[in-house]
């Protein structure tokens, strides 16, 4: 076969990888169940804080820590709200601990302190129930998002285990692969989301959030909303923030 119709052959065979009929294309695919809340997210719910990753005794601070940024990326692709980001360092300033569980008792000032300092309308709480960085892979989430406005009130909770050994769960991992990667590669490389702990957190993240109670509002709100939050996604914060809220910064 000439050079160029063997580069073109390898070149159509890379679009199709995984093969069509790979249980990554068709199943059966993970769906998480144990999840609950509202129909639709609050329509003054615009911005939420998002505190660091609660690893506590299931795995060591620096594991934790490199989910962090997983969680936040995959959170802000849901186009849900502005998200505020408190960093390990403002956590431990502000609470003298570097994460904060979700069953964790909080200050009696905490909610109030969040509307002042950050002008936010939620806040959320990831914890790790279950982590194994190798093969097979597994990785307990519970999530809680909760309204402080007005009466604080939990808007959404999720709990479940993502285990790598489950079928399903890998032909999940596996097609998030694909979709997340628009490039196309001419070999299925996809089996390496069920290895890296940080590929298979993004699965398990992406898989979480999808579950938040979707935005309802009129369709002039929905536009103006979602370029707003397009252009003010993520809202780092100042490890010396500890009360000013101007002193936010905002990046692109």
């Amino acid at each position: 076969m000439p050079l160029s119709l063997a580069a073109a052959a390898l070149s159509f065979s890379g679009c199709t990888s995984p093969a069509v009929h790979d249980p990554a294309r068709v199943g059966p695919f993970y769906t998480p169940r144990n999840f609950a809340g509202d129909p639709t997210l609050p329509a003054d719910m615009r911005r939420v804080v998002l505190f660091p990753v609660y690893g506590g005794n299931v795995t060591n601070p620096e594991s934790t820590s490199a989910l962090d940024p997983v969680f936040v990326t995959e959170l802000q692709k849901q186009n849900r709200f502005e998200i505020v980001v408190l960093s390990r360092e403002e956590c431990l300033h502000r609470y003298r601990v570097p994460e904060i569980s979700s069953t964790a008792a909080l200050p009696h000032d905490f909610v109030e302190a969040l509307r002042r300092d950050f002008g936010a309308d939620g806040v959320m709480f990831i914890d790790l129930t279950a982590f194994k960085s190798y093969r097979p892979l597994v990785l307990g989430v519970r999530a809680k998002l909760a309204s402080i406005t007005g009466d604080t009130r939990l808007v959404w909770t999720f709990d479940n285990m993502f285990a790598a050994s489950d079928p399903a769960v890998a032909n999940s991992a596996r097609r998030h692969f694909i979709s997340s990667d628009p490039r196309g590669v001419p070999a299925d490389l996809t089996p390496a989301t069920l290895q890296s702990p940080a590929k298979f957190a993004s699965y398990v993240a992406a898989t979480t959030f999808s579950t938040l109670p979707p935005v309802l509002c009129a369709a002039a709100s929905c536009d103006f909303r979602e370029s707003t939050l397009k252009s003010h996604a993520v809202l780092p914060i100042s490890s010396t923030s500890a009360t000013a809220f101007p002193v936010i910064e905002l990046r692109g």
